[in-house]
């Protein structure tokens, strides 16, 4: 793909005038990096707040068709307790194909109005198939409707409840995995308190035609900085979360992918998905190789398709997501082991440029999470 056929989101402009660099990613011109730095980007994060763009992701409405809850439809393909979210409550889910593989995973929140609606958020590389898959197997009892007309913007941060408080004071009451209308600089926005750092923050989706005004008004915090691909995925990897298609894709189940708890309780009971009886097996019986940490020994990081290997030098694995972690102070990754390697502590190899380096088999996240949740009296 050429940058000439590249999209580009609402906030394209302000990340050149920024000075981002941009690169292609999921079809779009997408920024890297700032001036500022993947590092330091990193830092900022953890310690005031980020402002990332993710418009390149796709966001949608499901209706039903016939008036009922379109969550009963979709819970056919996806695991998670969907039909009892409450207005204004979202969930981790995952869509499966009948296998019981991972197509994607993705937000899904119930909105205030209209009634019954659904809003979900996918990831950028996956939004076409996964808007036909639902089409596919649900489009007798549900409407998908794209909103291309909206931008996403995240900001994320021990500081971005401060930041946004300042210009609408009911974000602050909002908890983890919880979103509302609320009206910033002069404009409704969809609001939730979510994100993809491990850290406290927002996820805002707002009219394009009014992104780059709030951003700006965001911006002019000296708490705020745009943060970059790069370092939204040092951010993630620290924290333990995956990156579709690459820590897990549609032949990995949740069970191998470590995601379970995106499994609901009674779903598992009624065992009323596709791709049931696999994935019902494997929570009784384990699968054969699971995602695990990866705490490399030296400084060297481990990249994607790094070779994990026993200490007899023999393959067992390889590493799906890896680099160094900031904040961490030192390489992290993950990857899948078989079942006999799995427990924390196990010594392995990663093949390294030739070299066998030293690491061992460690739990997730790396770094502790943040999100702040709602105090239940």
């Amino acid at each position: 793909m050429t940058d000439e056929t590249l999209l580009k989101t609402p906030l394209y402009d302000m990340h050149v005038a920024a000075g981002g660099k941009m690169v292609p990613f999921a079809g779009y011109a997408m920024p890297v990096q700032y001036p500022l730095g993947i590092m330091k980007e990193h830092e900022f994060c953890r310690a005031k707040a980020g402002l990332f763009d993710v418009s390149h992701m796709g966001q949608c409405y499901i209706h039903s068709k016939d008036g009922s809850d379109p969550a009963a439809a979709i819970e056919k393909i996806m695991p998670g307790a969907l039909q009892v979210l409450k207005p204004g409550k979202m969930r981790y889910t995952l869509l499966l194909n009948d296998e019981g593989g991972i197509e994607d995973d993705l937000m899904v929140t119930r909105t205030h109005e209209p009634e019954g609606t659904l809003y979900v958020v996918v990831n950028a590389a996956c939004k076409d198939k996964d808007y036909d898959i639902l089409e596919e197997k649900l489009g007798d009892l549900i409407t998908v409707e794209p909103l291309e007309d909206r931008a996403l913007i995240a900001l994320q941060g021990p500081k971005a409840e401060e930041v946004l408080a300042a210009l609408a004071p009911e974000a602050a009451e909002l908890g983890f995995m919880e979103a509302t209308a609320i009206t910033l600089e002069g404009v409704v926005c969809w609001v939730s308190r979510s994100g993809y750092t491990g850290e406290d923050g927002y996820e805002i989706s707002v009219p394009e035609s009014e992104a780059e005004a709030l951003c700006k008004r965001l911006l002019a915090s000296d708490d705020v900085e745009w943060i970059g691909l790069g370092a939204r995925d040092s951010l993630r990897l620290e924290v333990g979360l995956c990156l579709s298609g690459h820590d897990f894709d549609a032949s990995v189940t949740p069970v191998a992918a470590n995601v379970t708890f995106a499994i609901g309780k009674k779903r598992r009971e009624a065992g009323d998905f596709v791709g049931a009886d696999r994935i019902l097996k494997e929570l009784a019986d384990g699968a054969s190789s699971s995602r695990v940490g990866i705490l490399p020994a030296g400084r060297a990081p481990a990249r994607e398709g790094t070779i994990i290997a026993d200490m007899d030098g023999n393959e067992i694995g390889k590493i799906t997501s890896g680099g160094f972690g900031p904040t961490f102070g030192g390489p992290v990754a993950m990857g899948y082991v078989p079942k006999a390697y799995t427990e924390v502590g196990t010594d392995v190899q990663l093949l390294i440029r030739g070299k066998a380096h030293p690491a061992k088999v460690a739990s997730t996240p790396f770094v502790e999470q943040r999100y702040k949740r709602k105090q239940v009296s």
